[in-house]
């Protein structure tokens, strides 16, 4: 029984501890007041852990795979320049933008294998991260990550219109691990990826993708870009 029921429930990330030591705490007053406000702030405090929950993932590994950054659907897929504050010149880079709602998993992981060898917060608005100046204009997290090969790839963590507290675990000169935990976002928001400009994405827009397990790219392929079609 035990096994079944880890097998299921995936453990909960540590930044969300507090908020569910405090869902745990208010609901057991509620039960003291109210039977049915206990029961409700119980469905709180389950909802607290639903969203924080860190499962483990699968992750292919071979050199040039980029994998997904965070669980959640293909918004974007369009050449842009990369955030200006990590100095990697303003030439168009290959962008594939992950929109996260409120009921994904919100645990970000490196896309590539390397080392960080930029990081920069720069506050912003709160616009809806589905929009493509959510970019430009929003708070946001931004990793330059230099692979093996000398190549430079970004990876930006976008705050949404709920979002507000980007929590970025990397530093400059960290090693950086393909599918490697290294942040998170509350609640709803978007993670931004940057690749050599004439990648081609393996991915489409509307797509599904899984953090950590869903292959967006190969650097070292030569497969053309992906069409996709609602079926």
């Amino acid at each position: 029984m035990l096994k079944t029921i880890t097998s299921v429930l995936a453990p909960v990330h540590r930044a969300g501890w507090p908020f569910l030591a405090i869902g745990a705490a208010l609901a057991a007053g509620g039960f003291v007041l109210a039977e049915p406000l206990g029961w409700l702030l119980a469905v709180v405090t389950a909802w607290i852990a639903y969203f924080f929950r860190d499962p483990d993932r699968v992750t292919p590994t071979r050199p040039g795979l980029v994998v997904s950054p965070a669980d959640g659907r293909v918004q974007l897929v369009m050449d842009a320049a990369p955030p200006p504050e990590l100095a990697m010149g303003d030439e168009p880079m290959t962008r594939i933008s992950v929109f996260l709602n409120v009921f994904d998993v919100h645990v970000n992981r490196f896309p590539v294998d390397g080392r960080v060898c930029a990081a920069h917060y720069r506050p912003g608005k709160f616009l809806n991260a589905s929009l493509d100046k959510a970019s430009v204009d929003n708070e946001r997290m931004s990793l330059g990550i230099e692979m093996a090969d000398g190549r430079r790839v970004a990876c930006v963590q976008i705050a949404g219109l709920v979002a507000r507290r980007i929590i970025c675990e990397a530093v400059p000169g960290a090693e950086a691990r393909a599918g490697a935990r290294y942040g998170l976002i509350r609640f709803g928001s978007r993670v931004d990826v940057y690749l050599p400009l004439g990648t081609a994405p393996l991915v489409v827009v509307g797509q599904r993708v899984i953090g950590g397990e869903s292959v967006l790219a190969d650097l070292a392929g030569s497969e053309p870009a992906r069409s996709g079609e609602i079926r």
